[in-house]
């Protein structure tokens, strides 16, 4: 039975771990891009996400294609994110930039 294991056929396990590491790793980047440049820099995440689904049609490892869509989806979703983290930010949620530091 071991010997039929095959990384296709644990290519679902694998997508998947990698999917919940890439989430993970786009939630304290949505919140770091918030925090240093506000809700104007959602276009490199467009930007990102378009550039990720292109390679993502073109690759042809299906783990690499699958990570890749991954990639693209979490870029599209942290647009979303991103204005909702300025929402969290005015609720004081989250710490505000203090911009004063800067002026002086």
């Amino acid at each position: 039975m071991l010997e039929e294991i095959s990384i296709t056929s644990m290519s679902g396990i694998i997508i998947g771990v990698l999917s919940f590491l890439i989430i993970g790793i786009f939630h304290p980047i949505v919140i770091k891009a918030e925090y240093h440049y506000g809700v104007k820099i959602w276009p490199l995440f467009l930007i990102g996400g378009i550039i990720c689904a292109i390679f993502s049609v073109f690759a042809k490892h299906i783990i690499l294609s699958g990570c890749l869509g991954v990639a693209a989806f979490s870029f599209f979703w942290s647009i979303i994110e991103l204005f909702h983290q300025k929402k969290r930010v005015a609720k004081g949620w989250f710490p505000k930039k203090n911009t004063d530091k800067l002026k002086n």
